[in-house]
């Protein structure tokens, strides 16, 4: 699927590619954690039927279980400052 315009420079196309079944996984994972809702979502990604992609994801989501997961620090660590420095040019 592309999308096309002409400008000023020539014509300028833009290609959207649908997200594969695992990245579309990821996306829903952050939005439920359902795993039915997951693949409902996932399957609206790809512009797919749920029962189409049913199977594939149940593979992937049954993977994605054994998985480590990441633990959030229950102290927040100490404020990062970032200073900006200038610095003066010289002139000729």
């Amino acid at each position: 699927m592309s999308t096309s315009w002409v400008t000023k420079y020539g014509v300028r196309r833009v290609r959207v590619d649908l997200p594969t079944l695992e990245d579309a996984l990821y996306a829903a994972e952050g939005l439920t954690s359902d795993p039915r809702e997951q693949i409902e979502i996932a399957a609206d990604l790809m512009q797919m039927p749920v029962e189409q992609a049913q199977a594939e994801a149940e593979r992937i989501i049954q993977a994605r279980v054994s998985r480590p997961r990441t633990v959030q620090p229950r102290r927040s660590s100490a404020p990062v400052v970032v200073e900006r420095r200038t610095f003066r040019r010289k002139f000729a």
